[in-house]
């Protein structure tokens, strides 16, 4: 496998031709109620969603640039059906402990690993509320200490230049002394670096970061896009979904949150991978009440699925 990663890290290193787009890498380290440390650190490469392709994935590594191309796009109002979601989302209370009557969550201390996909869930630039970011919503369900580290075009394996791979981010906080929940929000680039022919396949990659957490409680999001062909088809996203369930019957400490089952077009901007302001209000709100049905006060769900 290492030989293959090797091998991978020199394909990616040789495609100097993609036009990436600008994406940063946000890094967040949160005791709740106060923010610690918040970095956003500029990576002119860490736009595009990372690809072993050639001219195959050149047009969709494309549309990892900020969303629809500006700032603004990322922040287009969605569709009417969403509104209601987005005002729940709204709703959330001031970082604390868990509200009366709420989903609550035994994970005191999370650890959040993502791609692109939740870069904008943390991001002021796409939810200047903080009450709707990520952090918020854990705390609503009785997160207190939250580490976040999303980097746009993040997979489990390759790396663009500068950029971190979702294992080794596991690995380093462990070494770090973390312990905690975990929660991995990756994958859409990973099915999509499988489909260009990486040797590396899905359930090696869910087998790393499941060996990274330690037998530690851990939630994958799973993944979902408008795509209907190229490396981030949706149909390559069902084939990632359906590698996780697999994996989930082998560990007993994996859930998984069904976020394709909850996505909507509403949510996306025009490149059918990432979302809107309100999608992204939708998605952190969400992802936090998953957590919260995945491991509850009272121990954990009976299913692998949580929605």
């Amino acid at each position: 496998m290492r030989s293959a990663r090797a091998s991978l890290a020199s394909l990616v290193s040789r495609i100097t031709a993609m036009r990436l787009g600008r994406r940063g890498r946000l890094s967040v380290a949160v005791g709740i109620p106060s923010v610690l440390v918040i970095s956003l650190i500029a990576a002119a490469a860490a736009g595009a969603f990372a690809s072993t392709a050639g001219p195959q994935a050149t047009r969709a590594a494309r549309t990892g640039r900020s969303p629809a191309g500006s700032a603004a796009a990322g922040r287009a109002a969605p569709a009417a059906g969403a509104a209601p979601a987005a005002r729940a989302a709204q709703r959330a209370k001031s970082p604390g402990s868990a509200t009366p009557g709420r989903l609550a969550t035994s994970c005191t201390t999370v650890g959040h690993i993502g791609d692109s996909t939740s870069v904008g869930i943390v991001s002021p630039d796409y939810l200047p509320d903080a009450a709707q970011r990520l952090a918020a919503q854990y705390a609503d369900v009785g997160v207190q200490h939250l580490r976040v580290d999303a980097s746009g075009g993040r997979s489990i394996v390759e790396t663009l230049p500068g950029q971190v791979n979702g294992y080794n981010v596991a690995r380093a906080w462990d070494s770090d002394g973390f312990r905690g929940c975990w929660v991995f929000a990756l994958g859409t680039n990973d099915t999509a670096n499988v489909f260009v022919g990486s040797a590396v396949g899905r359930t090696a990659r869910i087998e790393e970061m499941m060996a990274a957490a330690h037998g530690e409680p851990v939630m994958w999001v799973n993944t979902h896009t408008l795509l209907t062909s190229g490396p981030w088809s949706e149909a390559n996203m069902e084939s990632w979904n359906n590698a996780l369930l697999a994996a989930c019957s082998r560990y007993p400490n994996m859930r998984i949150f069904n976020w394709a089952a909850l996505d909507s077009p509403a949510y996306h901007i025009a490149d059918g991978i990432h979302y809107t302001s309100a999608g992204y209000a939708i998605r952190a709100a969400a992802i936090a009440r998953a957590l919260a049905r995945a491991f509850p006060l009272d121990g954990h769900s009976t299913g692998c699925v949580v929605s």
